[in-house]
């Protein structure tokens, strides 16, 4: 047998059973057919390397034996004897992290089973998950698994909403309702939580002296499949269900879909925005892609908010936007403390947007996610006036004239920013609320 082929079976029988030195020992024994003096040895290793962390992946095991010098000597000395007795074809036991051992997720321990949860055949199963990304390879939408939408930002670059379509939203949807929603968010993720709101992101920086804004660059796309796949393991998830589950979350957008659009918005943005696309990531527009950026922005969030806390400062995240704010012991020390926040979100793989990086201090009006946040939350006057003016006109000359952006539902559209507006600042929004109802909709 190859030494790859070897590798992969001897690691197999390590990852298959749960993390101990007894059940590592007997399972390496009835792969080889005998017991050896030098495996129960290696069981020890292989238990104090990765015990206590997220199930590794086969490849990081086998690297682990390549670099185990007591092994490879004893494969050197024993070469012609050692060989493979039994293939070991039980399936993996869930080995869920510390951390997720309260979870209480469904047991998932093969492929098989995976698919019969999924109400699924197999073979649509891995359709489904698309592991190796021939959907995109292909330029034909009909077999492709999402909808495809290009918006262009204020700045220039692109942003690619990715739109699942029916059949493949149905599992994400299966695997938010059992799976993600049982993962407790941090409690400074305030995005896409129940129970949490923008009002619950901007709160605890209403009145301070200084307030921190910045913002991540590309969110979504910078989770990789790799790392999606990575949080199921450490859900437990043995390694070829968490697989499929993380094919089933993650995407790569076609690159014949950039092909017409280089002229429509320039050259230099497409190419930026394809090479962000084409990798595995997590899709903007998929009912799991929020659950799975909080759980796995986790540790980003905890180094945050100790950061945070030994600044005297207190830190809130809604998706992408953070902000940080305190009293004049952060205020002196807030522009040092910008940079040490920068760094951390470079060594957690995600990309500070500095254009929108804005530090507010109390001479100023200090506004997270579209609210006024001085001396309490409020709106805008601006946009009030705006709205307000809207709303007037639609009373004077009918909402038809008003719909300049074609909304297919203005009347929602428009009942929608009232009851905001409402929520924030109850007084302003009744005045709001009170012109909207004189409103004749035809």
């Amino acid at each position: 047998m190859k030494a790859s082929a070897f590798y992969r079976v001897i690691a197999s029988s390590l990852i298959a059973g749960e993390p101990t030195v007894d059940l590592a020992n007997e399972r390496l024994t009835r792969t080889l057919g005998r017991h050896w003096r030098w495996v129960r040895p290696l069981a020890e290793r292989y238990v104090k390397t990765f015990s206590g962390h997220t199930r590794p992946h086969r490849r990081e095991v086998c690297e682990f034996l390549r670099k185990d010098q007591h092994f490879q000597e004893a494969r050197a000395k024993y070469r012609k004897e050692i060989r493979i007795e039994h293939w070991l074809t039980e399936s993996e036991l869930m080995q869920p992290a510390p951390a997720a051992a309260d979870w209480n997720l469904p047991r998932i321990e093969s492929v098989g089973a995976l698919a019969q949860w999924l109400a699924l055949d197999v073979t649509d199963l891995l359709w489904l998950a698309d592991l190796k990304g021939l959907a995109s390879k292909l330029n034909r939408p009909l077999l492709q698994h999402y909808h495809y939408r290009i918006l262009p930002k204020a700045s220039g670059r692109l942003r690619l909403i990715e739109i699942p379509k029916p059949r493949l939203k149905d599992v994400q949807r299966q695997i938010l309702f059992h799976i993600l929603n049982k993962v407790p968010p941090h409690p400074a993720a305030h995005g896409f939580v129940k129970g949490r709101a923008i009002q619950t992101f901007v709160a605890p920086h209403v009145g301070r002296h200084v307030v921190l804004r910045m913002d991540l660059q590309d969110f979504f796309a910078t989770f990789p499949a790799a790392r999606i796949a990575a949080f199921f393991r450490t859900a437990g998830y043995p390694e070829p269900v968490a697989d499929l589950l993380g094919g089933l979350c993650t995407t790569t957008a076609p690159r014949s879909l950039w092909a017409k659009s280089a002229s429509d918005y320039g050259f230099e943005h497409v190419y930026q925005a394809r090479d962000t696309y084409s990798r595995p990531h997590l899709p903007q527009g998929a009912p799991t892609s929020p659950a799975l950026a909080n759980a796995c922005a986790y540790r980003m969030d905890c180094r945050l908010a100790g950061l945070a806390r030994s600044a005297g400062a207190e830190y809130t995240r809604y998706a992408d936007d953070l902000a940080f704010s305190g009293h004049e012991f952060f205020a002196k020390r807030v522009d040092r403390f910008s940079i040490h926040v920068a760094a951390i979100l470079l060594e957690e793989g995600f990309s500070v947007n500095h254009r929108k990086t804005r530090i507010m201090r109390q001479g100023v009006r200090q506004h997270l996610a579209g609210i006024v946040a001085n001396e309490r939350m409020n709106v805008a006057r601006t946009d009030f006036d705006r709205l307000k003016a809207t709303l007037t006109n639609c009373l004077r000359h009918g909402p038809g004239t008003q719909n300049r952006q074609v909304h297919p539902e203005f009347r929602s559209h428009l009942a929608g920013r009232v009851a905001f507006f409402e929520s924030i600042n109850p007084a302003r929004g009744q005045r709001l609320r009170s012109i909207f109802e004189q409103i004749q909709w035809r």
